[in-house]
């Protein structure tokens, strides 16, 4: 029997949807819309579920994401086949070759569907349906992809000229005629206006043999550099660390030039079903419920004479007036401002901010750990104040720092703080001083989120004055908390 396993592809660097989205928490893990639903990975997870027939996916992400993965998948009541993590950016080709790799080693004739983690299909019937129909047709040796028909004149998107249809297969499988780049706008109205142009979509529905058969006889360096990786990775907590200096071998390129661009073996299926890969704002304003204005609104917001507009608040009141086709995104340490039709320019920002070494393009003001999140709440010369968020057996390493003391007022919960040989219960409104060069460490021993305001008092307040030991979630010393 052949068995179906979703491979989700879990990177990304933050910068299209800055800066709700950001490098440390991509927009994969973002719930959108009011908290209706589930993120766009939980979404993603829970389109091929094994009691659909389909097998444990497999994840690929980098090391920075790892815990934030694992999280979705026990909000989504999935046991993973693998959690893989790249310990550098080769691109889609390199990481679905090791996909590919260590789908064999279980399931010999293992059909993959591929699927980047941050895309949003409306009908999630249609869409197993046809990824069947696809596996049917991978079954035989082709390697399919999906394709989209154009609504509109869409310059983001790389498009795929359909080919002659391909005898025996019931709801219209074509060979691929043409792989075309990201049109300007005339071109792209071409497409539209001639007929026969799907947008590529990027979800792939492979033969897991063929495809490594092709890479193998394609551009062999990546699957040799592959193999290695899978050869010479580890096991932690779950995870499957590849080995770096055999990945870093692998070109740095995506599956559409390394692979499907130059096979014989290329098939692609169009599909309907109401697929966005919420790229930009605008197109997640086109996914958004909106009101009679064509108005999206979140959070704390009033809007006069506003058309068009996504509006976005987690800080305080947005007022419009008189306002147009507009994105205004407010988080508590950055506001964007930009015109609907340039929502594709967000990564140019982003670029700009990184060149000046920005901490907005990289983090929240809430940073996310294994064991909760701390979120800056103020900052002053010698002083900084945060909240501290630790979930239910959630532990921090044992940790030391060299220029600050800190002191915890516990606000909701009881926390186990151990102070060098000292350890002792704290409660609600209970407080403790930790000096400066103390080891210490917090824990959860409760069943209800721990929360406690954090007061830092020092010379130097960065998350690198951190000495640490005896971490339980096998962090590198550059990790912090």
């Amino acid at each position: 029997m052949t068995s179906i396993i979703p491979v989700v592809l879990s990177g990304g660097s933050g910068t299209r949807l800055w800066p709700l989205s950001r490098a440390m928490y991509p927009k994969q893990f973002i719930n959108f819309f009011n908290g209706r639903g589930t993120t766009l990975l939980g979404a993603t997870l829970g389109r091929l579920k094994r009691d659909g027939g389909f097998e444990a996916p497999i994840l690929l992400c980098n090391n920075d994401h790892r815990f934030l993965v694992k999280e979705e998948l026990e909000k989504a009541g999935l046991d993973a086949k693998a959690i893989i993590l790249e310990p550098v950016a080769r691109n889609t080709a390199a990481a679905i070759t090791v996909a590919a790799l260590a789908a064999i080693r279980e399931h010999p004739n293992a059909i993959l569907v591929v699927m980047p983690s941050d895309h949003a299909v409306k009908d999630e019937a249609r869409f197993v349906e046809a990824v069947r129909r696809a596996a049917n047709v991978a079954a035989t040796g082709r390697l399919v992809l999906f394709g989209i028909q154009p609504t509109q004149p869409h310059t983001g998107y790389g498009y795929i000229k359909q080919g002659d249809s391909l005898e025996g297969f019931k709801g219209g499988a074509f060979s691929v005629q043409a792989f075309c780049e990201k049109p300007d706008k005339d071109t792209a109205k071409r497409y539209l206006s001639d007929g026969g142009y799907f947008w590529n979509s990027g979800i792939f529905v492979l033969n897991a043999r063929t495809f490594l058969d092709e890479v193998a006889r394609l551009d062999p360096r990546i699957l040799e550099a592959a193999r290695g990786a899978l050869a010479g990775s580890q096991e932690d907590l779950g995870f499957l660390r590849l080995e770096r200096k055999a990945f870093e071998e692998s070109p740095n390129i995506s599956v559409d030039y390394a692979v499907m661009e130059k096979t014989d073996m290329a098939a692609m299926l169009p599909i309907d079903v109401g697929w966005n890969d919420v790229g930009s704002w605008s197109s997640l304003w086109d996914i958004a419920p909106r009101d009679e204005h064509a108005n999206y609104a979140h959070g704390d917001t009033f809007l006069k004479d506003t058309t068009g507009c996504y509006v976005h608040s987690e800080r305080s009141l947005v007022a419009t007036i008189g306002v147009n086709d507009l994105i205004i995104v407010d988080t508590p340490d950055a506001l964007l401002v930009a015109d609907k039709n340039r929502s594709q320019d967000v990564t140019q920002i982003v670029a700009d901010l990184k060149r000046s070494n920005r901490k907005e393009q990289e983090q929240h003001l809430r940073n996310y750990r294994p064991w909760g999140f701390f979120e800056t709440m103020n900052i002053g010369p010698r002083f900084q104040v945060k909240l501290l968020h630790v979930k239910p057996g959630g532990k921090l390493s044992m940790q030391m720092h060299h220029h600050r003391s800190e002191h915890w007022i516990v606000v909701q919960g009881t926390a186990k703080v151990v102070i060098g040989e000292t350890e002792k219960l704290v409660r609600k409104n209970e407080t403790v001083y930790i000096v400066a060069t103390q080891w210490h460490r917090l824990e959860n021993p409760g069943k209800v989120p721990l929360e406690l305001i954090e007061v830092q008092i020092g010379t130097y307040l960065g998350e690198d004055d951190i000495v640490r030991t005896d971490d339980v979630y096998h962090r590198a010393p550059e990790e912090t908390r």
